[in-house]
């Protein structure tokens, strides 16, 4: 009898069936519909539009109490009216924070989701920058056109003024050489002669025009 019942209220025999409904007590409402509820109760209490048609009522409320034309159903001290204006304070004010706090819940969702946006740009812009630099970093020993045409601009003003002209022995006969395979039946280039030892033109002056003739 214990197993029986222990099996009937505990345990289910078979867990790919799904458990029925069981039966609540009290009452059961939508807590989104009444919180939308709230809000456009609390929209509407904060409308001038609200504010005349009270104001109209309680001044409607008096004068028919006091005159002596119509039954009093709340003389003075207007107790009914205090009592109406209190109940309206007393559901007004939890529906009015209510309103708050899903307002509340709203901002804290976006702020949470513009932190993400914000993060996520910064990042993104972190990474750029690193980029950037090391862009800069490989672009900094490439040669651009900037740097050729100075160049090419100093070579040629060194070529105007004659600063190019062979200083050593070495491209001196490098020059010979090349006058030779360019014309070789030619005389000798001004580099050739001027690339003959001095000696030479000593010794020829010296032996003067004996020394010629013989």
């Amino acid at each position: 009898m214990i197993r029986a019942s222990s099996r009937r209220f505990g345990e289910r025999p078979d867990l790919s069936v799904p458990r029925a409904p069981s039966l609540r007590m009290g009452t059961h409402y939508d807590p989104d519909a009444f919180g939308r509820f709230s809000e456009a109760l609390a929209r509407f209490l904060g409308t001038g539009r609200f504010l005349v048609a009270q104001t109209v009522l309680v001044i409607a409320w008096i004068v028919l109490n006091t005159v002596g034309l119509v039954q009093h159903w709340d003389p003075y001290p207007f107790i009914l009216l205090n009592l109406a204006f209190s109940t309206q304070a007393a559901y007004a004010a939890p529906l009015i924070l209510l309103a708050q706090n899903r307002q509340d819940d709203r901002d804290r969702a976006n702020i949470d989701r513009d932190r993400e946006v914000a993060a996520r740009t910064q990042a993104d812009t972190e990474f750029l920058a690193r980029e950037l630099s090391a862009v800069r970093l490989a672009l900094a020993d490439v040669v651009t056109t900037e740097d050729l045409d100075e160049s090419l601009i100093r070579l040629a003003r060194m070529v105007a003024d004659g600063q190019l002209r062979p200083n050593g022995p070495a491209e001196q006969n490098s020059a010979a050489s090349a006058d030779r395979v360019t014309s070789p039946g030619a005389p000798p280039s001004s580099n050739h002669r001027a690339s003959t030892p001095p000696s030479s033109h000593r010794q020829g002056e010296a032996d003067g025009p004996g020394g010629a003739q013989n």
